[in-house]
């Protein structure tokens, strides 16, 4: 099989395709043959180094296809069954190795490119609106990133329950992407954000921000919360931010600060078939609309990255075996 592998850290042209022996799935494993694979800002965050993992190694974790063998121990799939995943390693690939626990039916009415980006992204979302800082209708949220994939999912699942979104973004095209998604009012960057998110609140500011960006917006994130407002820190974008003094939290009006990720939402495969069948259903619904914004070939992975961190790339994007 063809994958793209890692064999030092650095920038996007370490991204190499080989050719690989075909993995062999365990007994409790299934064997899938990739139809699209997801790629997310962490594939870059490994790519770097600035995530520990072994090299070398295939990149990526996310994708769907078909199935096309199942280990001795595996009952609930079966040849031929549509699946996609969110984590297992080596997906950047023709053929994945996925632990059958990880693996989740796709329904009939979601595409392969949709299904292989929309899972991490949109579970992310819904465990961030749903169980992180559960918004409620009437509440004002901040966005940061909101023409991006997450950011895109997010601002749909939250103006569907009746929260008003505050979305930010970077540029004129990006700013119609998120208006039809459903943001009530969209903001540009800048040292003034915050006052301007307090211009939109009365004064108050938000119940919540879910900032995916990290350095660049953490300091207005913090400053446009109102009291006993969350912070959802969940993605580093633009950089890691500094260590904070507690204390500031209680200077800003008892605010809240976490820093969630995805696999702590998703710990048991009950979990896991919860925010994914809702995720799932709502796109074979038309009441979630996935933008995969760009659909490259699995060799050009490299570029894929140099696009994504360059912030050329809407929704979601995508590689085709």
């Amino acid at each position: 099989m063809r994958a793209i592998t890692v064999t030092e850290f650095g920038r996007p042209d370490v991204l190499t395709l080989t050719d690989r022996p075909d993995p062999v799935p365990g007994e409790h494993d299934v064997l899938v043959r990739t139809e699209a694979i997801g790629v997310n800002y962490i594939d870059t965050y490994f790519r770097t180094g600035a995530y520990a993992v072994d090299l070398p190694y295939i990149a990526g974790s996310e994708g769907s296809g078909v199935v096309e063998a199942v280990g001795s121990e595996v009952t609930d799939l079966k040849a031929g069954d549509r699946v996609a995943w969110s984590d297992a390693p080596a997906s950047y690939a023709e053929l994945v190795v996925v632990p059958a626990a990880r693996a989740v039916p796709v329904p009939d009415g979601v595409p392969a490119a949709q299904a292989a980006s929309a899972l991490l992204q949109g579970m992310t979302a819904h465990y961030l609106l749903n169980s992180v800082y559960p918004a409620r209708p009437g509440d004002t949220v901040l966005v940061h990133a909101g023409a991006g994939g997450v950011g895109l999912i997010l601002t749909q699942l939250a103006a569907a329950k009746g929260v008003r979104v505050i979305t930010t973004v970077s540029t004129d095209e990006k700013e119609t992407l998120s208006r039809d998604a459903g943001a009530a009012e969209v903001l540009r960057y800048g040292d003034d954000l915050a006052e301007r998110v307090r211009a939109l609140t009365g004064g108050e500011g938000v119940a919540a921000v879910y900032d995916g960006v990290g350095a660049d917006t953490f300091e207005s994130s913090l400053a446009s919360l109102r009291i006993r407002g969350t912070l959802a820190l969940f993605g580093a974008a633009s950089g890691p931010v500094p260590p904070v003094d507690p204390q500031r939290l209680n200077q800003g009006g008892s605010l809240y600060l976490t820093r969630p990720t995805l696999a702590h939402f998703i710990r048991d495969r009950e979990e896991l078939l919860w925010r994914s069948g809702e995720v799932f259903s709502a796109i074979a619904d038309g009441a979630l609309t996935i933008r995969v914004g760009a659909t490259y070939p699995l060799a050009d992975a490299p570029q894929a990255h140099r696009d994504l961190q360059g912030r050329r790339t809407t929704g979601s994007i995508v590689l085709v075996p």
